[in-house]
Formats: C-alpha cells, sequence, structure tokens
C-alpha cells in the first residue's frame, strides 16, 4: 500500500540539532543552540496561540492519495473538524496532508508543524497556517501543548514515538487525561498485542490499556473525544484578543 519512494526520504536533520546529539561541544555552540531553540519557541508560540484548541493527527508522510489509509484520513480530517476543532498535522504528505485535506473539505481549519528535511518533507497544500520547525524536539512539543486530543492513524517510527510520548505524558500525569485514538485495528493488532503483553507483565498498570481507544469506526472516535474532550473539559467557543506586542494573529477558539 505504500510507494517504493525510499530514495527521497532521508534521516539528515538539522545540522545544530545533530551536532547537539553528538555529544558535549563548546560553551559557545551549546549557548547559540539554546538560543536558537528559544526562539523557535517563542516563533511557535505566537503562530500556534490562537487557532486552536485543536485535535493532532499523526500518520505515516508515505501514502499516497489512491491509499485507503490516506482516504481514511481525510475522513477523519473532516469529522474532526465538524466537531469544531482545527486539525493540527505534521504538515507534510501522506495521512498528514489527508487529515489536512478533509479538514479544508468542510470549510475547517487546518494546521500544520513542518519539520525541514532536505528531501522529506515540504509543508501540504492544504494548510491556513503552518510553521517550519529546524528541531524535532521542538516541534513534537508544541503538537502536544495544543492539543485536546490525539488521532494516531499507520505511521512508521516517528508515529509511534509521537503515540507513545502522548501515552507516557498522560500515564505520569504530565499531561491531563485527553482522548488518545488508535486508529485501523488492522494495522495496529500486534502493536495492542504488545501492549497488553506489557500489562500482562506488569512494566504497564492494566488501567494503563484504558488510556487509548483502538477503533475503526468514526463515529466511536467522534464520541470518544466528545466525552473526554469537550465534555470533560467544558470548551466552548470563544474569541481571544491577540496581543499586537506579541505579533499574534487572533481567530475563533472552541
Amino acid at each position: 500500500m505504500e510507494k517504493d519512494i525510499e530514495h527521497k526520504f532521508s534521516p539528515l536533520g538539522h545540522p545544530d540539532e545533530k551536532a547537539f546529539f553528538a555529544g558535549p561541544q563548546s560553551r559557545w555552540k551549546e549557548l547559540v543552540f539554546v538560543v536558537e531553540v528559544f526562539f523557535e519557541f517563542i516563533r511557535g508560540f505566537r503562530m500556534l496561540h490562537f487557532v486552536g484548541p485543536c485535535v493532532t493527527v499523526f500518520g505515516s508522510a508515505r501514502f499516497e492519495e489512491n491509499d485507503a489509509y490516506y482516504q481514511l484520513g481525510m475522513k477523519v480530517g473532516a469529522k474532526i473538524s465538524q466537531m469544531g476543532f482545527t486539525v493540527m498535522t505534521g504538515g507534510g504528505p501522506g495521512i498528514m496532508e489527508a487529515a489536512n485535506r478533509g479538514a479544508k473539505q468542510v470549510g475547517g481549519r487546518s494546521i500544520g508543524c513542518n519539520i525541514n528535511l532536505p528531501f522529506e518533507q515540504h509543508p501540504n497544500l492544504y494548510l491556513d497556517k503552518w510553521m517550519n520547525f529546524n528541531f524535532f524536539f521542538v516541534r513534537k512539543v508544541l503538537l502536544s501543548k495544543y492539543s485536546f486530543a490525539f488521532v494516531v492513524m499507520p505511521g512508521g517510527f516517528g508515529t509511534l514515538d509521537e503515540f507513545f510520548e502522548a501515552l507516557t505524558l498522560i500515564q505520569t500525569k504530565v499531561m491531563k487525561p485527553f482522548p488518545v485514538v488508535l486508529f485501523c485495528s488492522d494495522f495496529h493488532t500486534h502493536l495492542f498485542e504488545y501492549i497488553q503483553k506489557l500489562a500482562e507483565v506488569g512494566t504497564i498498570d492494566k488501567n494503563d490499556l484504558n488510556l487509548f481507544l483502538l477503533t475503526d469506526s468514526l463515529e466511536e472516535m467522534e464520541n470518544h473525544i466528545q466525552r473526554f474532550a469537550i465534555d470533560s473539559y467544558g470548551l466552548k467557543r470563544k474569541t481571544s484578543v491577540p496581543s499586537l506586542l506579541f505579533g499574534e494573529n487572533g481567530g475563533d477558539h472552541k
């Protein structure tokens, strides 16, 4: 189902981030890196403060338009928009594009947090706003910070990383118990069995199996988000006033 584009997918990231993970650098380089990260966070806060509340959709960048998972991603994006949320994704192709596209088709808001990779990812065409991030970890933090729910669709290492990070933050009570929906039971059968095994041997609590919903149903996804996001937190539509001092752009909030 996935297209064969191995030559287009490069692990090369931003050179400053690669240098950071390569071990200790000079004091000056470490300071410069911290300042760069600081300003990337500030840019992200300015862009995303008024776009939500959001539901973030995670999934592979490698699915083409005619793939069944891409088509399902469009339906997921449309359903989330119809609930009144902004659809947020990693901003790239594949399922990210599909979810943004579905949101736009029903008149919803569509946001992308794109990562700068030299050969892999560019912002898709269905975004109202997007930001290009240099650092993976900054991008991942902001994808989580502004979301009231997470929908995890078929993907690779990055998608699994985002799925388990959300569960870890909720499990450890760093993040509120926002709903996490793991979509496509056929694709995630072995993953779900593995998580059940973790509960059986005691490396996670059996109650942790309730931290996410495995489903194939758009209606079940909608009901789960309605119950554990909208109803639990009393979300209501309101208008926020942007600050010109911080260069913010306002927008409707749920």
